[in-house]
């Protein structure tokens, strides 16, 4: 489910995985194993939710709702 939905976001951004990784300050491998299934660490999933604006929950599957509640 993470993994799906931080591919979706990175095509719906239009950007490389090379490019993400750069923007959320981990290495590509790093990044590329997101995408194949790893679960981040926390700091590394808060960055993604920052870096697309979404929330924790809808990243994680606990939620339909993208928007971070603040």
């Amino acid at each position: 489910m993470f993994s799906e939905k931080i591919r979706l976001l990175r095509k719906e951004y239009d950007m490389t995985q090379s490019q993400v990784a750069g923007e959320i300050k981990m290495s590509l491998r790093g990044y590329q194993d997101l995408e194949l299934g790893v679960m981040p660490r926390s700091d590394k999933l808060l960055a993604i939710a920052e870096f697309y604006q979404v929330s924790i929950d809808w990243l994680m599957g606990r939620t339909e709702k993208r928007e971070v509640n603040r």
